[in-house]
């Protein structure tokens, strides 16, 4: 069982930047596909970015492409996503979320272990 834990959420202007992180305890990340995703109030959870077992591919959704950046470090057994250019429409919870497959995944069904989430809010 993995157990995910985020942090580095919080209330920043339009145009600024955030560094999420999301640390695992339990089993060795390098084995698992990792990705973010976001819930904003009354709406579905959506895919955000997702990052490969060794960090060499990454995937955006395209409202983040250019302005978000996912990695790992598998030896601190820590993911990030950076965030600039924020902007109100990114202000929601942002989860962290894992799988042990080959292959990044867009559907949050597909991922097994989540963390609790951690609040992003974008002022204008």
């Amino acid at each position: 069982q993995v157990q995910l834990v985020e942090s580095g959420g919080g209330l920043v202007q339009a145009g600024g930047s955030l560094r999420l992180s999301c640390a695992a305890s339990g089993r060795t990340l390098s084995n698992y596909v990792l990705g973010w995703f976001r819930q904003a109030p009354g709406k579905e959870r959506e895919f955000v970015a997702g990052i490969d077992r060794t960090g060499r591919s990454t995937y955006y959704a395209d409202s983040v492409k250019g302005r978000f950046t996912i990695s790992r470090d598998n030896a601190k057994n820590t993911m990030y996503l950076q965030m600039n250019s924020l902007k109100p429409e990114d202000t929601a919870v942002y989860y962290c979320a894992s799988k042990s497959a080959l292959v990044v995944s867009h559907d949050p069904l597909r991922y097994v272990y989540w963390g609790q989430g951690t609040q992003v809010t974008v002022s204008s």
